[in-house]
Protein backbone atom coordinates (compact mmCIF):
# COMPACT_ATOMS: atom_id res chain seq x y z
CA UNK A 1 0.00 0.00 0.00
CA UNK A 2 2.82 2.41 0.93
CA UNK A 3 4.62 1.69 -2.36
CA UNK A 4 1.42 2.38 -4.30
CA UNK A 5 0.96 5.74 -2.57
CA UNK A 6 4.61 6.66 -3.11
CA UNK A 7 4.35 5.80 -6.83
CA UNK A 8 1.16 7.83 -7.15
CA UNK A 9 2.82 10.81 -5.49
CA UNK A 10 5.74 10.66 -7.95
CA UNK A 11 3.37 10.46 -10.92
CA UNK A 12 1.42 13.45 -9.61
CA UNK A 13 4.61 15.48 -9.11
CA UNK A 14 5.76 14.78 -12.67
CA UNK A 15 2.31 15.72 -14.01
CA UNK A 16 2.25 19.04 -12.11
CA UNK A 17 5.81 19.94 -13.13
CA UNK A 18 5.07 19.16 -16.77
CA UNK A 19 1.87 21.23 -16.63
CA UNK A 20 3.69 24.24 -15.17
CA UNK A 21 6.40 24.13 -17.84
CA UNK A 22 3.75 23.84 -20.55
CA UNK A 23 1.95 26.86 -19.10
CA UNK A 24 5.25 28.75 -19.26
CA UNK A 25 5.53 27.98 -22.98
CA UNK A 26 8.59 25.72 -22.78
CA UNK A 27 9.19 22.01 -22.37
CA UNK A 28 11.39 20.95 -19.47
CA UNK A 29 15.05 21.57 -20.35
CA UNK A 30 17.53 18.76 -20.33
CA UNK A 31 19.59 18.73 -17.16
CA UNK A 32 22.70 19.68 -19.11
CA UNK A 33 21.25 22.87 -20.62
CA UNK A 34 22.19 26.16 -18.96
CA UNK A 35 21.00 29.76 -18.94
CA UNK A 36 23.55 32.37 -19.97
CA UNK A 37 23.31 36.16 -20.06
CA UNK A 38 23.40 37.24 -23.71
CA UNK A 39 22.79 40.91 -22.98
CA UNK A 40 22.86 42.97 -19.81
CA UNK A 41 23.04 46.54 -18.55
CA UNK A 42 23.73 47.96 -15.10
CA UNK A 43 20.70 49.52 -13.48
CA UNK A 44 20.71 52.89 -11.77
CA UNK A 45 18.48 55.85 -10.97
CA UNK A 46 18.33 57.93 -14.17
CA UNK A 47 19.47 61.50 -13.64
CA UNK A 48 16.70 64.13 -14.12
CA UNK A 49 17.78 64.87 -17.69
CA UNK A 50 17.77 61.14 -18.52
CA UNK A 51 14.56 60.06 -16.81
CA UNK A 52 11.25 59.79 -18.58
CA UNK A 53 8.84 62.55 -17.56
CA UNK A 54 5.91 61.28 -15.51
CA UNK A 55 3.48 62.11 -18.33
CA UNK A 56 5.39 59.76 -20.67
CA UNK A 57 4.93 56.79 -18.35
CA UNK A 58 1.19 57.06 -17.95
CA UNK A 59 -0.80 54.67 -20.18
CA UNK A 60 2.47 54.02 -22.02
CA UNK A 61 3.97 51.51 -24.43
CA UNK A 62 7.77 51.40 -24.23
CA UNK A 63 9.64 49.67 -27.07
CA UNK A 64 13.37 48.99 -26.72
CA UNK A 65 15.99 47.22 -28.85
CA UNK A 66 18.80 45.11 -27.41
CA UNK A 67 21.84 43.66 -29.19
CA UNK A 68 22.50 40.07 -28.10
CA UNK A 69 25.87 38.36 -27.95
CA UNK A 70 25.06 34.65 -27.63
CA UNK A 71 22.26 32.89 -29.52
CA UNK A 72 20.01 30.06 -28.39
CA UNK A 73 16.70 28.22 -28.91
CA UNK A 74 14.91 29.83 -25.96
CA UNK A 75 15.16 32.97 -23.87
CA UNK A 76 13.93 34.83 -20.83
CA UNK A 77 13.83 38.58 -20.08
CA UNK A 78 14.58 40.23 -16.73
CA UNK A 79 12.57 43.26 -15.60
CA UNK A 80 14.15 45.45 -12.94
CA UNK A 81 12.68 47.63 -10.23
CA UNK A 82 16.04 47.82 -8.43
CA UNK A 83 15.68 51.50 -7.53
CA UNK A 84 11.92 51.75 -7.38
CA UNK A 85 10.44 52.69 -4.05
CA UNK A 86 7.03 51.19 -4.85
CA UNK A 87 5.88 48.05 -6.63
CA UNK A 88 6.09 48.20 -10.44
CA UNK A 89 3.08 46.73 -12.26
CA UNK A 90 3.66 45.91 -15.92
CA UNK A 91 0.52 44.83 -17.74
CA UNK A 92 2.10 42.99 -20.66
CA UNK A 93 5.51 42.31 -22.20
CA UNK A 94 6.16 41.17 -25.77
CA UNK A 95 9.27 40.29 -27.74
CA UNK A 96 9.86 40.41 -31.49
CA UNK A 97 12.52 40.80 -34.12
CA UNK A 98 13.17 44.38 -35.26
CA UNK A 99 13.05 45.58 -38.82
CA UNK A 100 16.07 47.79 -38.09
CA UNK A 101 18.19 48.59 -35.01
CA UNK A 102 17.16 52.25 -35.39
CA UNK A 103 13.42 51.92 -35.97
CA UNK A 104 10.38 51.07 -33.81
CA UNK A 105 9.04 48.76 -36.55
CA UNK A 106 9.00 45.02 -35.83
CA UNK A 107 8.45 41.87 -37.83
CA UNK A 108 4.87 41.33 -36.65
CA UNK A 109 4.97 37.63 -37.47
CA UNK A 110 7.68 37.20 -34.82
CA UNK A 111 5.75 38.94 -32.03
CA UNK A 112 5.34 36.77 -28.92
CA UNK A 113 3.98 37.52 -25.44
CA UNK A 114 6.05 36.74 -22.37
CA UNK A 115 4.56 35.34 -19.20
CA UNK A 116 5.56 35.53 -15.56
CA UNK A 117 4.57 32.49 -13.52
CA UNK A 118 2.06 31.82 -16.29
CA UNK A 119 0.51 35.30 -16.16
CA UNK A 120 0.67 38.04 -18.79
CA UNK A 121 1.21 40.74 -16.18
CA UNK A 122 3.78 41.03 -13.42
CA UNK A 123 4.25 43.08 -10.28
CA UNK A 124 7.90 43.63 -9.39
CA UNK A 125 8.47 44.55 -5.73
CA UNK A 126 10.60 47.61 -4.92
CA UNK A 127 14.29 46.82 -5.10
CA UNK A 128 13.65 43.54 -6.92
CA UNK A 129 13.98 41.94 -10.34
CA UNK A 130 11.71 39.46 -12.11
CA UNK A 131 12.72 37.02 -14.86
CA UNK A 132 10.07 35.95 -17.34
CA UNK A 133 9.10 32.34 -17.88
CA UNK A 134 11.32 30.65 -20.49
CA UNK A 135 10.00 30.97 -24.03
CA UNK A 136 10.94 28.93 -27.08
CA UNK A 137 12.13 31.71 -29.39
CA UNK A 138 15.28 31.05 -31.35
CA UNK A 139 17.73 33.96 -31.58
CA UNK A 140 20.94 34.12 -33.55
CA UNK A 141 24.24 35.30 -32.09
CA UNK A 142 24.89 39.04 -32.54
CA UNK A 143 21.23 39.65 -33.45
CA UNK A 144 18.80 42.28 -32.15
CA UNK A 145 15.72 41.68 -30.03
CA UNK A 146 12.81 44.04 -29.36
CA UNK A 147 11.19 44.09 -25.93
CA UNK A 148 7.94 46.06 -25.68
CA UNK A 149 6.00 46.55 -22.46
CA UNK A 150 2.88 48.41 -21.42
CA UNK A 151 2.39 50.18 -18.09
CA UNK A 152 -0.61 52.05 -16.79
CA UNK A 153 1.80 54.17 -14.72
CA UNK A 154 5.27 53.95 -13.20
CA UNK A 155 5.33 54.79 -9.53
CA UNK A 156 8.06 56.61 -7.62
CA UNK A 157 11.63 55.72 -8.54
CA UNK A 158 12.50 54.89 -12.13
CA UNK A 159 15.10 52.23 -12.80
CA UNK A 160 17.07 52.24 -16.03
CA UNK A 161 20.33 52.57 -17.90
CA UNK A 162 20.88 56.06 -19.35
CA UNK A 163 23.96 55.19 -21.45
CA UNK A 164 22.18 52.91 -23.89
CA UNK A 165 23.72 54.22 -27.15
CA UNK A 166 20.44 52.88 -28.52
CA UNK A 167 17.10 54.54 -29.25
CA UNK A 168 13.94 53.56 -27.38
CA UNK A 169 10.38 54.56 -28.28
CA UNK A 170 7.40 55.62 -26.15
CA UNK A 171 3.74 56.14 -27.12
CA UNK A 172 0.51 56.44 -25.18
CA UNK A 173 -1.89 53.51 -25.33
CA UNK A 174 -1.34 49.75 -25.40
CA UNK A 175 0.50 48.88 -28.62
CA UNK A 176 2.77 46.06 -27.48
CA UNK A 177 1.97 44.00 -30.61
CA UNK A 178 1.86 46.87 -33.11
CA UNK A 179 3.96 46.39 -36.22
CA UNK A 180 5.05 50.01 -35.86
CA UNK A 181 4.50 52.92 -33.47
CA UNK A 182 2.97 56.12 -34.78
CA UNK A 183 4.93 59.29 -33.91
CA UNK A 184 6.65 57.90 -30.81
CA UNK A 185 8.84 59.85 -28.45
CA UNK A 186 12.51 59.00 -29.11
CA UNK A 187 14.84 58.59 -26.10
CA UNK A 188 18.38 57.26 -26.17
CA UNK A 189 18.06 55.41 -22.87
CA UNK A 190 16.86 52.04 -21.59
CA UNK A 191 14.31 51.50 -18.82
CA UNK A 192 13.28 48.62 -16.54
CA UNK A 193 14.99 45.83 -18.57
CA UNK A 194 18.23 44.53 -17.05
CA UNK A 195 19.11 41.24 -18.75
CA UNK A 196 18.25 38.82 -21.53
CA UNK A 197 19.28 35.19 -21.07
CA UNK A 198 19.43 32.45 -23.68
CA UNK A 199 19.36 28.71 -23.24
CA UNK A 200 22.73 27.24 -24.16
CA UNK A 201 24.61 23.97 -24.36
CA UNK A 202 26.68 22.60 -21.49
CA UNK A 203 29.95 24.43 -20.99
CA UNK A 204 28.50 27.78 -22.05
CA UNK A 205 29.09 30.82 -19.86
CA UNK A 206 29.17 34.59 -19.71
CA UNK A 207 31.91 37.17 -19.26
CA UNK A 208 30.79 40.18 -17.22
CA UNK A 209 32.57 43.49 -17.74
CA UNK A 210 32.55 45.80 -14.71
CA UNK A 211 33.37 49.28 -15.96
CA UNK A 212 32.69 52.97 -16.42
CA UNK A 213 31.82 55.10 -19.45
CA UNK A 214 34.57 53.59 -21.61
CA UNK A 215 32.87 50.22 -21.20
CA UNK A 216 29.40 51.79 -21.38
CA UNK A 217 30.43 53.11 -24.81
CA UNK A 218 30.70 56.90 -24.59
CA UNK A 219 31.82 57.94 -28.07
CA UNK A 220 30.36 54.84 -29.73
CA UNK A 221 27.80 55.09 -32.55
CA UNK A 222 24.17 55.35 -31.47
CA UNK A 223 22.40 52.19 -32.68
CA UNK A 224 25.73 51.04 -34.14
CA UNK A 225 26.66 48.48 -31.48
CA UNK A 226 30.37 49.26 -31.74
CA UNK A 227 31.37 49.42 -28.06
CA UNK A 228 34.49 47.43 -27.27
CA UNK A 229 32.32 44.80 -25.59
CA UNK A 230 30.35 44.41 -28.84
CA UNK A 231 33.63 43.89 -30.68
CA UNK A 232 34.63 41.29 -28.08
CA UNK A 233 31.32 39.47 -28.61
CA UNK A 234 31.99 39.38 -32.36
CA UNK A 235 35.47 38.03 -31.75
CA UNK A 236 34.17 35.32 -29.42
CA UNK A 237 31.60 34.26 -32.03
CA UNK A 238 34.32 34.13 -34.69
CA UNK A 239 36.19 31.27 -33.01
CA UNK A 240 34.60 27.80 -32.64
CA UNK A 241 35.97 27.28 -29.12
CA UNK A 242 34.42 30.49 -27.75
CA UNK A 243 31.07 30.59 -29.56
CA UNK A 244 29.31 29.49 -26.39
CA UNK A 245 30.27 32.63 -24.45
CA UNK A 246 27.96 35.58 -23.86
CA UNK A 247 29.00 39.12 -22.93
CA UNK A 248 27.23 41.18 -20.28
CA UNK A 249 28.21 44.86 -20.34
CA UNK A 250 27.97 46.22 -16.80
CA UNK A 251 29.50 49.62 -17.50
CA UNK A 252 28.05 52.84 -16.09
CA UNK A 253 29.13 56.24 -17.35
CA UNK A 254 30.85 58.21 -14.59
CA UNK A 255 31.12 55.18 -12.32
CA UNK A 256 33.71 55.01 -9.52
CA UNK A 257 35.35 52.20 -7.60
CA UNK A 258 35.22 54.02 -4.29
CA UNK A 259 32.39 56.55 -4.27
CA UNK A 260 28.90 56.84 -5.68
CA UNK A 261 28.81 58.94 -8.83
CA UNK A 262 26.49 58.08 -11.68
CA UNK A 263 25.22 54.83 -10.28
CA UNK A 264 26.40 53.03 -7.14
CA UNK A 265 30.14 52.50 -6.72
CA UNK A 266 31.63 49.33 -8.14
CA UNK A 267 31.96 47.57 -4.80
CA UNK A 268 28.36 48.36 -3.86
CA UNK A 269 26.96 46.97 -7.12
CA UNK A 270 29.22 43.91 -7.27
CA UNK A 271 26.64 41.37 -6.10
CA UNK A 272 23.91 42.49 -8.49
CA UNK A 273 26.03 43.34 -11.54
CA UNK A 274 28.82 40.76 -11.36
CA UNK A 275 27.46 37.78 -9.43
CA UNK A 276 23.88 38.21 -10.64
CA UNK A 277 24.06 37.61 -14.43
CA UNK A 278 23.18 34.09 -15.51
CA UNK A 279 26.06 31.76 -16.26
CA UNK A 280 28.84 34.17 -15.27
CA UNK A 281 32.28 32.52 -15.31
CA UNK A 282 34.66 35.39 -16.05
CA UNK A 283 34.91 39.02 -14.93
CA UNK A 284 36.85 41.85 -16.58
CA UNK A 285 37.47 44.80 -14.24
CA UNK A 286 38.04 48.08 -16.09
CA UNK A 287 37.43 50.82 -13.52
CA UNK A 288 39.44 53.55 -11.84
CA UNK A 289 39.94 56.50 -14.18
CA UNK A 290 37.08 58.46 -12.58
CA UNK A 291 38.53 57.93 -9.11
CA UNK A 292 41.99 59.05 -10.21
CA UNK A 293 40.76 61.94 -12.34
CA UNK A 294 38.37 63.29 -9.75
CA UNK A 295 40.95 63.77 -7.03
CA UNK A 296 42.52 66.93 -8.48
CA UNK A 297 39.78 67.97 -10.87
CA UNK A 298 39.06 71.19 -8.96
CA UNK A 299 42.68 71.92 -8.07
CA UNK A 300 45.90 70.12 -7.23
CA UNK A 301 46.22 68.34 -3.89
CA UNK A 302 49.32 67.28 -1.90
CA UNK A 303 51.27 64.20 -3.09
CA UNK A 304 50.24 62.30 0.04
CA UNK A 305 46.60 62.46 -1.06
CA UNK A 306 47.54 61.06 -4.45
CA UNK A 307 49.40 58.17 -2.84
CA UNK A 308 46.50 57.46 -0.48
CA UNK A 309 44.01 57.38 -3.34
CA UNK A 310 46.15 55.00 -5.41
CA UNK A 311 46.36 52.69 -2.39
CA UNK A 312 42.60 52.78 -1.94
CA UNK A 313 42.04 51.94 -5.61
CA UNK A 314 44.35 48.94 -5.26
CA UNK A 315 42.52 47.90 -2.09
CA UNK A 316 39.23 47.97 -4.02
CA UNK A 317 40.74 45.75 -6.70
CA UNK A 318 41.82 43.32 -4.00
CA UNK A 319 38.26 43.20 -2.68
CA UNK A 320 36.85 42.50 -6.14
CA UNK A 321 39.40 39.75 -6.79
CA UNK A 322 38.70 38.12 -3.44
CA UNK A 323 34.94 38.21 -3.87
CA UNK A 324 35.12 36.92 -7.45
CA UNK A 325 37.39 34.04 -6.44
CA UNK A 326 35.08 33.16 -3.56
CA UNK A 327 32.39 32.46 -6.15
CA UNK A 328 34.67 30.48 -8.46
CA UNK A 329 35.05 33.22 -11.07
CA UNK A 330 38.15 34.07 -13.09
CA UNK A 331 38.87 37.79 -12.80
CA UNK A 332 40.94 39.79 -15.28
CA UNK A 333 42.28 43.31 -14.75
CA UNK A 334 42.30 45.90 -17.53
CA UNK A 335 44.85 48.71 -17.33
CA UNK A 336 43.58 52.29 -17.07
CA UNK A 337 43.89 54.13 -20.37
CA UNK A 338 45.54 57.58 -20.80
CA UNK A 339 43.56 60.78 -20.29
CA UNK A 340 46.07 63.64 -20.33
CA UNK A 341 44.48 66.48 -22.28
CA UNK A 342 41.00 65.75 -20.94
CA UNK A 343 39.15 69.01 -20.46
CA UNK A 344 36.92 67.31 -17.89
CA UNK A 345 39.71 66.13 -15.58
CA UNK A 346 42.74 68.09 -16.93
CA UNK A 347 45.17 65.77 -15.12
CA UNK A 348 48.62 66.96 -14.10
CA UNK A 349 51.85 65.01 -13.56
CA UNK A 350 50.76 63.68 -10.16
CA UNK A 351 47.52 62.21 -11.56
CA UNK A 352 49.45 60.60 -14.41
CA UNK A 353 51.87 59.16 -11.86
CA UNK A 354 48.88 57.69 -9.99
CA UNK A 355 47.69 56.01 -13.20
CA UNK A 356 51.13 54.56 -13.84
CA UNK A 357 51.36 53.26 -10.27
CA UNK A 358 47.95 51.60 -10.41
CA UNK A 359 48.68 50.08 -13.82
CA UNK A 360 51.96 48.69 -12.52
CA UNK A 361 50.02 46.93 -9.77
CA UNK A 362 47.48 45.57 -12.26
CA UNK A 363 50.30 44.22 -14.46
CA UNK A 364 52.13 42.58 -11.56
CA UNK A 365 51.65 38.79 -11.59
CA UNK A 366 49.83 37.29 -8.65
CA UNK A 367 47.05 39.87 -8.41
CA UNK A 368 44.52 39.45 -11.21
CA UNK A 369 44.26 36.06 -12.91
CA UNK A 370 45.32 37.75 -16.15
CA UNK A 371 45.84 41.26 -17.51
CA UNK A 372 44.23 42.97 -20.52
CA UNK A 373 46.56 45.85 -21.32
CA UNK A 374 44.24 48.42 -22.88
CA UNK A 375 46.72 51.15 -21.98
CA UNK A 376 49.34 49.74 -24.36
CA UNK A 377 46.71 49.18 -27.07
CA UNK A 378 45.35 52.71 -27.47
CA UNK A 379 48.04 55.05 -26.10
CA UNK A 380 50.09 57.24 -28.39
CA UNK A 381 53.64 55.74 -28.53
CA UNK A 382 55.07 59.23 -28.92
CA UNK A 383 53.03 60.60 -26.00
CA UNK A 384 52.16 57.60 -23.80
CA UNK A 385 50.16 59.72 -21.38
CA UNK A 386 47.66 60.47 -24.19
CA UNK A 387 45.32 58.51 -26.43
CA UNK A 388 46.49 57.84 -29.96
CA UNK A 389 44.71 60.53 -32.06
CA UNK A 390 43.15 57.90 -34.35
CA UNK A 391 41.65 56.21 -31.28
CA UNK A 392 40.44 59.41 -29.56
CA UNK A 393 36.77 60.40 -29.81
CA UNK A 394 37.89 64.01 -29.38
CA UNK A 395 37.66 64.56 -25.64
CA UNK A 396 41.04 62.90 -24.89
CA UNK A 397 39.36 60.58 -22.39
CA UNK A 398 37.05 58.27 -24.34
CA UNK A 399 38.05 56.18 -27.34
CA UNK A 400 36.48 56.53 -30.77
CA UNK A 401 34.76 53.59 -32.52
CA UNK A 402 38.18 52.79 -34.02
CA UNK A 403 39.66 52.78 -30.54
CA UNK A 404 36.90 50.51 -29.26
CA UNK A 405 37.53 48.13 -32.14
CA UNK A 406 41.22 47.95 -31.26
CA UNK A 407 40.37 47.29 -27.62
CA UNK A 408 37.85 44.54 -28.30
CA UNK A 409 40.18 42.81 -30.72
CA UNK A 410 43.03 42.99 -28.22
CA UNK A 411 41.30 40.74 -25.65
CA UNK A 412 42.99 37.31 -25.94
CA UNK A 413 40.54 34.48 -26.52
CA UNK A 414 42.90 32.18 -24.65
CA UNK A 415 41.61 33.76 -21.43
CA UNK A 416 38.28 31.97 -21.87
CA UNK A 417 39.47 28.41 -22.43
Amino acid sequence: MKRTLKFAAIVYFVFVASHLWTQAGLKPAAATEVWVASWGASQQIPEPQNSLPAEYLYDATVRQIFHLSLGGPALRVHLSNAFGTEALHITSVHIARPVSPSSPAIDATSDRPLTFAGSADVTVPPGAEFASDPLEFAVMPLSDLVVTFYVESVQAGETGHPGSRATSYVVHGNFVSAANLAEPQHVDHWYQVSEIDVQAAPGAGAVVVLGDSITDGHGATTNGNDRWTDVLAQKLQGAPVTRNIGVSNQGIGGNHLLTDGLGPNALARFDRDVLGPAGVRWVIVFEGVNDLGGLARDGEVPPAEHAALANRVVAAYRQIISRAHAHGLHVFGATITPYVGSSYYHPGPLSEADRQAVNEWIRTPGHFDAVIDFDSVIRDPQHPDQLLPAYDCGDHLHPSPAGYKAMGNAVPLALFK
